[in-house]
Formats: structure tokens, sequence, C-alpha cells
């Protein structure tokens, strides 16, 4: 039996033989479950509102949030993974010192993990395999990242001239625009459908601020932000996303030019934002919650992790989705909300066509092209978009899913209770 099929045989074997939407749905005391999940605002990176703020300490306040609103113990809190891809050092020192800072004791460990654009789903997901093996009873998966501060030339590695002469190795660090832009000419993703899809994002995510459907899954935080004209400095209350331009149309989106090549198809309008933001999952058991009374909303059930040609990048969540539902013994048609990472609109229209999914089923409240994408923290903010969005709407199950700088891409599958 190869290692995928024995994958598969314990994925069955937890559901008791059983496959298909029905069996997700049952409930085991040894299921992963989310307690809380929660998000802050996602704001324009340079110029927003957490722009003067480190990201530690929205990391920080995420956690603090989490701890007031799920009502846990901090010392129950056995392990700590955090998401991050900018920070020098991997933000372990800084993240360390922020779970403390928000209240978790010192018996409370921490990680950092950087694993791209994936890299807040990879925390949640390492703190869930802990669960499963009996490792912790009570742990959280978070993502941070502050790209004003850490975003730019600096953070790509100089390569040596073993990796440069190495033709695969060397494509890892194409700029992502640029694999983008080529991509999008290689399969024909026309501008036109690229700004069709990133003015809906706008759209739905303008509509969505303005029902306040938001409001359940960001944690308001109060930080110091300096006027850049007056050059004072405020406490300000963060507690929405600043980047959602309001208005887009695709005509709007059609007089932006080309940000990678003169004849491109690729521009600031419909590509993901550069952001600041933070987000954090508490998970356990659901034996562990029941006996600690605290409120299931959610629970993991399978993740994918595959790799691709490094500039082919964008075509990851093609690669992953398939396999993370395959492991949870359904099929998309399964599926009621699909939160798809909008790094750029011409990956995501590639892949959404290419699976065939309902674009309707696709990030139903915007998606990183509207609100922005800060790398570490999307994959952990996904899911509280994922899960209140499931309850609001009474459907159960959803898919989290990214492409991965260098070649990668990831997914997960999640049920709503």
């Amino acid at each position: 039996m190869s290692s995928a099929q024995q994958r598969l045989s314990q994925v069955s074997s937890h559901f008791g033989g059983r496959r298909g939407a029905a069996a997700l749905t049952e409930k085991h005391p040894d299921d992963i479950v989310v307690t809380c999940a929660l998000r802050s605002a996602l704001t324009k990176g340079g110029k927003g509102g957490f722009k003067d703020t480190a990201a530690a300490d929205l990391l920080a306040g995420v956690f603090k949030a989490v701890i007031a609103k799920s009502g846990i113990d901090p010392k129950l809190v056995e392990d700590i993974a955090v998401g991050s891809v900018l920070p020098p050092g991997g933000g372990a020192t800084e993240f360390r010192a922020a779970a403390l800072v928000a209240g978790f004791p010192e018996t409370a460990a921490v990680k950092s993990l950087n694993r791209q654009c994936s890299s807040g789903l990879q925390a949640i997901v390492d703190i869930a395999n802990a669960l499963q093996s009996g490792m912790i009873d009570v742990g959280i998966g978070a993502g941070v990242e502050s790209m004003t501060s850490q975003y730019g030339p600096g953070a790509v590695t100089e390569f040596s001239e073993l990796l440069e002469n190495h033709t695969e190795s060397a494509n890892c660090k194409v700029p992502m625009g640029v694999l983008s832009e080529d991509m999008a000419k290689d399969r024909s993703i026309s501008r036109a459908s690229q700004d069709a899809f990133a003015a809906s994002s706008y759209q739905k995510a303008e509509k969505a601020q303005a029902a306040g459907l938001f409001k359940e899954e960001i944690a308001p935080l109060e930080v110091k932000w300096t006027d850049p004209k007056s050059g004072e400095e405020k406490t300000i209350t963060v507690k929405e996303d600043d980047g959602i331009r309001k208005g887009m149309t695709v005509e709007s989106l059609g007089k932006i030019r080309p940000a990678f090549a003169k004849d491109g198809s690729i521009h600031a309008g419909n590509a993901s934002q550069i952001s600041d933001g933070a987000a954090a999952v508490l998970l356990m058991k659901r034996s562990t919650a029941e006996r600690l009374g605290q409120k299931i909303i959610g629970k993991y059930v399978s993740a994918s992790i595959v790799g691709v040609k490094p500039l082919l990048m964008g075509v990851g969540p093609w690669k992953a989705i398939p396999v993370a539902l395959e492991k949870a013994g359904i099929t998309k048609d399964d599926v009621d909300i699909f939160e798809i990472n909008e790094a750029f609109a011409s990956q995501c229209v590639w892949c959404v066509n290419e699976l065939g999914l309902p674009i309707e089923k696709i990030n139903p409240k915007g998606g990183a092209i509207a609100f922005g994408h800060p790398l570490g923290c999307t994959g952990a903010r996904q899911i509280s978009t994922l899960l209140t969005e499931l309850k609001r709407t009474n459907k159960k199950i959803g898919v989290t899913s990214m492409c991965v700088g260098t070649g990668m891409g990831m997914a997960a599958v999640w049920v709503a209770e």
C-alpha cells in the first residue's frame, strides 16, 4: 500500500469507513475542533491603521482577544504556532514575547514557521497534528505579518552560485508578479477575465463590510498611529479593513496601467494588496472542548500540501484542493464555500476554471484583492472568514487554499457547527 493510500485509509477509519459529506458532519470525541477564530482588521501597508504597529504587537492583540472571547484559561494552552514570512529570525523571539504579554504563562511553548503564503494555515495544521497525536491537549495556530515594516527587496535572499546555476532553483526567486504575468500569457488568461474577477472581489467585500458581515470575525485593536501630514501621534481603534476600495468596476480597473510588462494584464487593481494583519485559531479535541465548556464553532478535517514548478506557483490550489478533498472523502460538489487566496486574479481565475468550481462559491465576501494578503496571516485569516460565513448562511463544509511562493499549493477542509 502506498503512503497516499495509507493516509486515505486512516481518514476512512476515522469516519468509520464511511465517506462523503454525511460522514464529515458526524461528531466524534477525537475530532479536532475550533472554539475560537479571530483576526485583526487588515490594513494598507505603509499607510493604513497598522502602519506604525509592530507585527508582534498585532499578534499580542489578537491573542488577548482570543482569550477574552473564548474564555479559555491561558494556563491550558500548551503550544502556539505562528506563521510569518518576513521577520528576521523568523519572528521566533518576538512571538514568544507576544504570547507572554498577551497573558499566556511561561508554560505555553511558542514556535514560528515559514511556508510562504500558506504559513498561517501550516501553523494551524501543525497544531492540529500535535492534538491528533496526543502531544498536546490545547493549542493555538496563528499568522501575522507587518508588510509595512518588512516587505521589500531585503526580504529576498541572495542565491549562491550553486543555486543560480540550477534552472529550477534559480526560478524560485523570480518575482511573483513577473512569473504570474508570464503564466497569464502562457495560459491565455485575459485581462478582461482578471478585471472582472477583481471587480467582483471589491464589490463583494464592499457589500459585506457595509452589511457588517466582518464584525464577528474581527477583533478591534487599539494602536498608536502617526498622522503622516501633521506628524501627530494618535491612539486609534482599528476595527475594519481599510483597503476595500468602493465603487470599483471592470471599467475603472481597465484604466490602470500594467505593472510588470508594457503589454501585460496584471496591475495594482487585480492583484493582492500589501497589508498588515494577524489572526489566531484556538484548537482542541471535541472531548476536551466539551469538558472545558468551550463553544465549538467548527472542526478541522484534512489538509494537503503539494509542490508545483516554481514558475507555475499560481496553480497551487488546482493541485492541492483535490488532494485535500480526497483525504476528506468528499468531492468538490459537497463543498459550500471555497476560500481561495487571491494572490493574483490571473491565478485564481485559472484555478477556479480548471477545477470547474461555481464562481458563486468562491470568496463570497471578497478576498485578498479587495482587502489584502498579509503573507503569514492569510492562512489563519481565512478560517475566521470561512467559519463565520458558513454559520451565517447555515452551510456546513468549506475549503481554504492558497498558492505558495517558490511553487507549492496548500488546502484544508473544514466543517462548521
